[in-house]
């Protein structure tokens, strides 16, 4: 449906979709459903942690690692259904959407253990490929597309991280409760997304100065 959805939408916004070949229109699909799911859950999970008070231990008493509601676990389904739907699409269109790093990367985080951060793009997203495919690298919006990406990731991938690490140490008596697969992925993979996250705010933080510090152009022509 969410394809279905973008391939209805995308004309109606960027006219270049129509003449797009095949596989960049699948790739554009793809990055449409992925953004579809970040925004969805990052809304849920924003929800979760400041609405109601489930997963304050200091209103309920109970442990905040066995914490959860219907909502939680709605959000969790449908975010599993993502990460297998997408990791389907990558092998059915291999290796046109993403190739063979991208299906390690599904394999190593997204199918063994839910990202804990919320993430707001792909790792792939860095580029504002809708804004480049579509012929607009050097307009204002791709400008404001990547200064938007690098203030999202701050929160997202950075400030959220550190909330994360030290969430957890605080809770450290709890996480220990965990199942021991669930423990030491826990131990792991966070800090392997940490590393993956920094590498790329540094990217992303590179092509926006990159970006920012190219010289405007005059509208006159030289004769």
């Amino acid at each position: 449906m969410v394809y279905d959805l973008t391939r209805f939408i995308s004309p109606l916004l960027f006219g270049v979709y129509g003449k797009l070949d095949s596989k960049v229109r699948m790739e554009w699909n793809n990055r449409g459903f992925s953004t579809f799911h970040a925004v969805l859950t990052s809304v849920a999970s924003i929800y979760l942690l400041v609405i109601p008070d489930q997963f304050d231990e200091n209103v309920h008493g109970d442990a905040v690692i066995n914490s959860t509601t219907r909502l939680s676990e709605s959000v969790m389904g449908i975010s599993l259904g993502y990460f297998l739907s997408d990791f389907a699409m990558i092998f059915w269109h291999f290796p046109a959407a993403g190739g063979i790093e991208y299906v390690k990367h599904h394999i190593r985080l997204s199918i063994f253990v839910y990202e804990p951060n919320g993430a707001f793009f792909c790792y792939r997203c860095g580029d504002g490929r809708h804004l480049d495919t579509s012929g607009q690298k050097g307009s204002k919006a791709y400008t404001l597309n990547g200064i938007a990406l690098f203030l999202s990731w701050l929160v997202a991938r950075i400030l959220l991280f550190i909330y994360f690490f030290v969430h957890m140490y605080l809770h450290f008596h709890q996480v220990k409760q965990v199942f021991p697969l669930g423990y030491y992925s826990l131990l792991t993979i966070p800090l392997a997304l940490a590393v993956m996250n920094i590498i790329w705010f540094w990217k992303i933080t590179k092509g926006m100065i990159k970006t920012l510090s190219k010289p405007k152009t005059s509208g006159m022509k030289k004769q």
